[in-house]
């Protein structure tokens, strides 16, 4: 009888988990008739939230990246990025492979070797674009990003408003969060 009740027990905390999950991260949604050409092209990487122990440890040295997007042959996108680490420039591309609907795209951490989801949740294609990337890196290391790329070194404030209103809603807490300063160092084009 003892053990009935403590599975039972078992079942009601797995069950209230799932819900405060459910309601701590609301589902994302890929940008509607998503147009890859359009999304081509230049990006900064303005904003930036995260679920890694790694991202907030670092964020506060963190400054803004540079992506360029090109397609691939085979559908997808090149992505090149140029940061700044350790006072000098790096450069790291990362291939996204079409997942599903237009938006939708997966690619392997060089880094990890895992598989991580990316979709393009909005972009107006001339301002600013929204995308969330989740994966596991092992066993219970579960990974979440959000990032704001902007087409400008200087974001308008609704498009950071609008980046913190959708990092909210994935159940991002105020310190996973960060708007990244400029790296005129790194950035080959200025406003």
């Amino acid at each position: 009888m003892a053990a009935r009740r403590t599975l039972c027990l078992g079942l009601v905390l797995l069950a209230a988990v799932g819900v405060l999950q459910s309601q701590a991260q609301a589902p994302v949604p890929v940008q509607p008739d998503f147009q890859q050409d359009k999304f081509l092209g230049r990006w900064f990487t303005a904003g930036l939230a995260s679920n890694s122990s790694w991202f907030r440890e670092k964020k506060a040295v963190m400054s803004m990246c540079l992506s360029d997007v090109a397609p691939m042959a085979e559908g997808g996108f090149n992505i090149t990025t140029t940061f700044l680490r350790k006072n000098q420039c790096e450069t790291r591309s990362l291939l996204l492979q079409p997942a599903g609907s237009p938006g939708s795209y997966s690619y392997i951490s060089p880094h990890w070797g895992s598989t991580y989801s990316t979709w393009v949740v909005e972009t107006d294609y001339q301002e600013f674009a929204l995308l969330y990337s989740e994966g596991t890196k092992g066993p219970g290391q579960d990974f979440r990003m959000a990032t704001l790329y902007s087409r400008s070194q200087t974001p308008k404030d609704e498009l950071k408003q609008k980046f913190s209103t959708f990092c909210q809603a994935q159940g991002f807490p105020e310190d996973a969060m960060v708007f990244l300063p400029r790296n005129d160092k790194c950035l080959k084009e200025q406003d």
